[in-house]
């Protein structure tokens, strides 16, 4: 039984927010008093990709097993002897394959681990029907492409694994599921939450979100940076959830980090667009009302959360081959460094160039150059340096991987015909070409997508509950408030304010969170979407139409905007010093806000 006392409470350990996360976490977790779960996140979005380049070369494989040789593989007979349930995405392409190494690590141990997987997300075979029916990218209106298609998911939900749960599993191995189904489906399973329980959902959605970017919500990544201790033994997040859909966000008792009001609202906020709407398979989220609440060190209350019908489709990710794509990395020393950086990019572009026209090859798709160390993301805020040590980085894409090589082979010799104080990078052991892959995001009707649970290799009966119907126009939008006309000093953000940002394909989320709630009209009233697409303006793939969407959430005192067509391309294939936009809050925080001289003094 979860929990002990009059109440029952299901405490749920976040172990991972990415394929690489640290091992630190597992052990961390394990010193939880009556820990009930062990929930693992390891696919972003380009993952599944990787996933199907590793299982083409060998059948076998799809997956990467660090998560049974590094992170649960220790802990297996612990894990079992406490009754602590495992659930996680780590099946990549091939959940029944890692599901057969976690047995056969248990046979050879003594212990029987009973292990479910959930599968019917990998629709690749339909694509050519979707291609047919004139399937569209949901942001840019592409087609679905033809040549180069790799691995073609649907988003699974929460439903499948709480069956698993419920069948007698220990672990649940999932492909690709939307992250948060990974804590809520043990939650439907030990509430016993229905299909049409809203409110619950989107509560359990909320923990979920919290607590699959691991330590990102228990310091990492945080604004106040200096605030939070102990970064080499940073504790991963704990949530303690109750069956009305209020829960606590913790962590282990002796660990660093910091849970906070602050830490918490900025990963509600990380990547959800439109917090009125967060889309997940199973319930459309409002977290606009959420209310936040420190009642104890190291302990945030979340309460409020509401939900609506979810959509009549599911998403889907496609990866897709683009070219080749080679990256230089040269350090550059001295006098006038970065001058010499710049012509080295220069002049190893014009060679590059003259080598593919002499063989018959065309230029370069993309040339990009930065010199990291100058400011360049920065654009026209850029502060005038003289650094005397920089790193040049140059990017180039082909449709041909020899001609990438060639780029590769080239760029190293730098030092030794081009700017006196060239160094070398470790980046000269690493592939001089490596194979570029785009994401396409689209939407399908969820009847066409069958979930499939099975346990220990036996069919699990599953049938997908009734879902569908929301309509936007339930939405009551948030109201914006007044703003002020009395703001006379101008102060940056940063004094005002909390910020985290991050991409989602080819746009990026950022949001303004106020430190006080009558700081937000201020916040407001200087930070217009017109003002903030003003200050990203060098960012956007067309300057002259960027466009940023304003969404208020006045339960957490934040605004969050979402830059379109600002990435690059998105986090696979940009080109950028910040392909994951992660610095974009950082940019915010420097954007000025004028306040009244009474606020400016109680500032200062």
């Amino acid at each position: 039984m979860a929990g002990s006392g009059q109440e029952k409470i299901v405490r749920i350990g976040g172990a991972s927010g990415a394929l690489n996360d640290s091992v630190i976490a597992v052990p961390q977790l394990l010193r939880v008093p009556d820990l009930n779960y062990l929930a693992f996140d390891y696919l972003g979005e380009g993952a599944m990709g990787l996933f199907r380049q590793m299982k083409v070369a060998d059948p076998n494989s799809g997956f990467l097993p660090d998560f049974v040789n590094l992170h649960v593989g220790p802990y297996l007979a612990e894990l079992k002897t406490r009754n602590i349930k495992v659930v996680t995405n780590a099946g990549g392409m091939n959940p029944e394959g890692l599901a057969e190494m976690i047995r056969q690590r248990g046979r050879d141990m003594g212990l029987e681990i009973r292990v479910a997987t959930v599968t019917g997300d990998d629709i690749e075979a339909m694509a050519p029907q979707l291609r047919a029916e004139g399937l569209r990218d949901m942001f840019n209106g592409m087609a679905l492409p033809d040549e180069g298609l790799g691995a073609v998911n649907a988003y699974l939900g929460a439903f499948p694994i709480a069956a698993a749960l419920a069948a007698g599993a220990d672990m649940v191995i999932t492909g690709r599921v939307v992250d948060s189904a990974l804590m809520l489906g043990p939650l439907i399973h030990e509430f016993g939450w229905g299909p049409q329980d809203y409110d619950l959902l989107a509560a359990g959605t909320t923990a979920g979100h919290l607590l699959e970017c691991g330590a990102q919500v228990s310091g990492g990544l945080f604004t106040d940076w200096e605030s939070v201790p102990d970064w080499a033994n940073i504790g991963f997040p704990v949530g303690e959830c109750h069956a009305d859909g209020t829960f606590v966000i913790t962590k282990a008792d002796n660990t660093g980090g910091l849970v906070s009001v602050g830490t918490v609202t900025e990963q509600l906020l990380y990547e959800v667009s439109d917090p009125q709407a967060y889309i997940v398979p199973d319930v459309v989220c409002d977290f606009s009302g959420l209310k936040l609440e420190q009642v104890g060190p190291n302990r945030v209350k979340v309460t409020g959360a509401k939900g609506y019908a979810p959509t009549e489709s599911l998403k889907i990710c496609a990866t897709f081959s683009i070219g080749w794509r080679s990256v230089a990395l040269i350090p550059i020393s001295g006098i006038d460094a970065a001058r010499k950086a710049q012509r080295t990019a220069d002049a190893l572009l014009e060679r590059t160039s003259r080598l593919l026209v002499e063989r018959n090859q065309p230029d370069w798709k993309t040339k990009h150059v930065e010199v990291i160390g100058t400011e360049t993301a920065y654009g026209p805020r850029a502060q005038p340096l003289s650094p005397r040590e920089v790193l040049l980085k140059i990017v180039v894409d082909h449709e041909d991987m020899t001609s990438a090589l060639m780029f590769g082979r080239e760029q190293t010799n730098a030092i030794l015909n081009m700017a006196v104080g060239t160094s070398i990078a470790p980046i000269i052991a690493a592939p001089r070409a490596f194979p570029l892959t785009d994401m396409f995001l689209g939407l399908i009707d969820r009847d066409r997508v069958t979930a499939h649970v099975r346990l220990d290799g036996k069919d699990v009966p599953f049938t997908a509950p009734k879902q569908g119907g929301f309509d936007p126009a339930v939405i009551v939008r948030a109201e914006a408030g007044p703003v002020p006309v009395d703001g006379t000093v101008e102060v940056p953000l940063i004094r005002l304010a909390y910020a985290r940002s991050g991409d989602k394909g080819r746009l990026f989320n950022v949001a303004a969170i106020a430190r006080k709630p009558e700081y937000l009209p201020y916040i407001r009233a200087s930070l217009t979407p017109q003002a903030v697409a003003g200050w990203y303006r060098h960012l956007f793939d067309d300057p002259s139409t960027g466009r940023v969407d304003a969404y208020e959430a006045p339960g957490p005192h934040a605004i969050n905007f979402v830059v379109h067509d600002a990435q690059g391309g998105g986090i696979n294939i940009s080109p950028r010093f910040d392909a994951a936009a992660k610095s974009m809050g950082q940019h915010l925080l420097e954007m000025p806000v004028r306040i009244t001289a009474a606020m400016a003094r109680e500032l200062a």
